[in-house]
C-alpha cells in the first residue's frame, strides 16, 4: 500500500502517511451480491438427514427383533422366553381311574402346538390292582401277592411304532416299574407327534387301575407372521 500524495510505502494498518502525514483512506469493502445474501439468509434445514437417521434407526430395530426371533443364541432364547406366554395343555386328566388289562397297554397321542418352544410333559400318576372280578379266598397259600406297579413312557411316533411291536425303543421318558411317580420330560420342538403310554405288559395276571394328570407345558410368543419367518429362516 502506498500514499496517494507522496507515493511513500505504508504499512497495511497505517492511518496516516509516515512521510507527509496525509490521512490514508481505507479500501472499500467488497460488495456482497444479492444472490449470496439470499443464500446466507435462507439456509435450508437438514430434514433429509433427519429422515435418513430415523430410517436407519428403525432398520436396526427391525434387524434386532428378527435376530431375537430366529436366533438359537442363548441370550436370544432368554429374550424369547421373557416375551413368551406360558401355556398348559391337558394331555390326560382323569376324574375316575381307568383300567388297563393284564399284559396290555393304553396310549394317548398328542401333537405339539404351532410356534411352541421350551416344551415339556409334566404331571403325576398312580396305579393300583384292579381286583374287580377277582376271587379273594383270604388264604395266603392261594392268594398270591398282587403286583401294583405300572410303566409309563413318552415316545416319539417312530419309537412308538417300534415299541408297540415288542422291541426296545429309545424313549423321551420312562418311569420303570413303579406304583406312582412324577413325570418331567423335555420335548424337542421339531418332533411333531408324541405318545404317552401306560403299559401293563409286564403283568400277565392282574389288571391295573390308573389315575393320572399329565400336562403339556410350553411357551408361545410372537404373532403368526413372526413364527412363519422363523420357520422360513430355519428351512
Amino acid at each position: 500500500m502506498a500514499c496517494s500524495k507522496c507515493g511513500a510505502a505504508l504499512p497495511e494498518d497505517a492511518q496516516f502517511c509516515l512521510k507527509c502525514g496525509k490521512p490514508v483512506n481505507s479500501p472499500p469493502k467488497p460488495a456482497v451480491s444479492a444472490s449470496a445474501a439470499a443464500e446466507t439468509k435462507a439456509t435450508p434445514k437438514p430434514k433429509r438427514k433427519r429422515h435418513i437417521v430415523l430410517w436407519l434407526f428403525l432398520a436396526l430395530i427391525l434387524i434386532g427383533i428378527t435376530w431375537v426371533v430366529t436366533s438359537d443364541n442363548p441370550w436370544a432364547q432368554e429374550m424369547q422366553e421373557l416375551a413368551g406366554k406360558k401355556h398348559d395343555q391337558s394331555i390326560l386328566e382323569t376324574e375316575a381311574p381307568f383300567s388297563i388289562a393284564a399284559h396290555s397297554f393304553r396310549f394317548y397321542k398328542f401333537d405339539l402346538p404351532e410356534g411352541s418352544a421350551h416344551i415339556s410333559v409334566v404331571g403325576q400318576f398312580s396305579a393300583a390292582p384292579d381286583t374287580r372280578g377277582t376271587k379273594i379266598t383270604n388264604d395266603p397259600a392261594k392268594d398270591a401277592p398282587v403286583d401294583s406297579s405300572i410303566e409309563v413312557y413318552v415316545l416319539t411316533e417312530p419309537a412308538f411304532a417300534v415299541w408297540e411291536k415288542g422291541y426296545a425303543a429309545s424313549s423321551v421318558y420312562e418311569s420303570g416299574k413303579v406304583q406312582q411317580a412324577t413325570v418331567q420330560a423335555n420335548l424337542l420342538a421339531d418332533v411333531g407327534v408324541y405318545y404317552l403310554v401306560f403299559s401293563n405288559k409286564a403283568d400277565a395276571k392282574t389288571a391295573k387301575k390308573v389315575t393320572a394328570t399329565i400336562l403339556l407345558h410350553y411357551n408361545s410368543w410372537g404373532p403368526n407372521w413372526f413364527r412363519r419367518l422363523k420357520d422360513w429362516v430355519n428351512d
